[in-house]
């Protein structure tokens, strides 16, 4: 498997992503304290619509490029408003040409007293990032194996904050090192708002995961909470390109689940191939 960033920059799988991750982002400004994003797999950053990687299989056109020209009802206009301002900032000409990773979708939404922490660990995307946040005294892009910087950076000074969790899924044991990862780093910080992104291939690696997560979060003093979601675009075939992305958001903010309820099926039309699309959305009940 392989979903590095600069090939799939703009699908169907970082819409969905990027608008849960705003969301969340949105909630936390609600409190004057100041929070932290730690990007465990952050990517280069900024991603050219028109380059090589992104052309290779086009996926932005059926993501990011159908979205924007969506009409969606006023609610879902109004909560996916933040996610699209940011991409629209770095398009100013109205032409779709660039594309704000997770970094960048973050950067957008902290306030003067919040911090984001970037990890990055294959030299060319690590440079391409720095370059993008150079001089950005709230921005810091570290030099780190996600899977060291999880454990590590827990719990963030502020106390509050999100961890987004989006490997590569290039190594066969990817969701036994994520399970792993987010178990240690859990430990330590119980309260933080962890979003888990994951390749909905293999129903049995997938289910494993959601399982270990979930009873992991329950496990917690006070209990934590999951919502689930898996987002499909067409059905699964073999080892065709990914038709559906899935989520794991721990210890959720109250109002996401509700707020993704408007939002997922006015994105079915738009982000379907061949057909409508179909959602999954619910809270996963552990197995004893």
């Amino acid at each position: 498997m392989n979903y590095r960033h600069a090939f799939h920059a703009g699908s169907f799988t970082d819409v969905v992503k990027h608008i849960v991750l705003a969301r969340i982002l949105t909630y936390l400004q609600d409190k004057p304290a100041a929070f932290r994003v730690i990007d465990t797999h952050a990517g280069a950053g900024l991603y050219d619509l028109e380059g090589e990687e992104a052309r290779r299989g086009g996926e932005w056109l059926t993501g990011i490029a159908r979205l924007m020209q969506a009409r969606l009802s006023n609610e879902s206009a109004a909560l996916t408003k933040p996610y699209l301002d940011i991409v629209r900032a770095y398009n100013p000409k109205g032409e779709l040409r660039a594309y704000p990773g997770s970094p960048l979708i973050a950067r957008g939404l902290l306030r003067p007293q919040d911090r984001l922490v970037a990890c990055e660990l294959e030299p060319k995307a690590r440079k391409a990032l720095i370059d993008v946040l150079r001089r950005d005294e709230q921005a810091r892009v570290v030099d780190l194996d996600g899977w060291v910087a999880l454990p590590a950076f827990v719990p963030p000074k502020e106390r509050r904050g999100l961890v987004l969790i989006d490997p590569p899924f290039e190594a066969k044991d990817e969701f036994e090192r994520l399970s792993e990862a987010f178990s240690a780093a859990f430990a330590k910080w119980p309260t933080g708002i962890y979003v888990i992104w994951y390749p909905a291939k293999s129903r049995r690696a997938t289910d494993t995961l959601v399982q270990t997560v979930a009873r992991l979060a329950a496990a917690a003093k006070p209990p934590g909470k999951c919502l689930r979601l898996e987002f499909s675009v067409a059905p699964q075939a073999g080892s065709a390109a990914l038709t559906s992305t899935g989520l794991l958001i721990v210890n959720p903010p109250y109002t996401l689940q509700g707020e993704l309820k408007t939002i997922l099926p006015e994105l079915e039309m738009p982000l379907g191939q061949g057909g409508a699309a179909r959602f999954r959305l619910e809270v996963p009940k552990p197995s004893l």
